[in-house]
């Protein structure tokens, strides 16, 4: 069973923003930290930000948190990544998942985003 469904994505120009939305399913949404991850063609995927339970501590990837932010919805069950100022090489497929990573925790299918004119 996989927990997380990610969409959001698209194509967009340099410059431009999408919000990306994950909802997750399972019991350890609310006590877990949440990140959003991503892989661009030819490459490892790489971490990209991550939120506390309670929503309050957030971290960024290097270089990051001046263009993206992400937030979650306890309520809801779901957490987001808002990005800003699109750049080509943001172009990847992004997911999300627990922050950290088990090697037992599966992923999603993850939503596409190409940022391209």
């Amino acid at each position: 069973q996989v927990d997380f469904v990610e969409s959001g994505g698209g194509l967009v120009q340099p410059g431009g923003s999408l919000r990306l939305s994950c909802a997750v399913s399972g019991n350890r949404f609310k006590s877990n930290s949440m990140g959003w991850y991503r892989q661009a063609p030819g490459k490892q995927r790489e971490y990209v930000a991550r939120i506390a339970p309670d929503g309050v501590q957030t971290m960024y990837a290097t270089g990051m948190d001046d263009r993206f932010t992400i937030s979650r919805d306890n309520a809801k069950n779901s957490v987001y990544l808002q990005m800003r100022n699109l750049k080509p090489e943001d172009t990847a497929v992004y997911y999300c998942n627990y922050a950290p990573v088990r090697s037992s925790d599966q992923w999603g299918q993850g939503t596409q985003v190409t940022v391209s004119s």
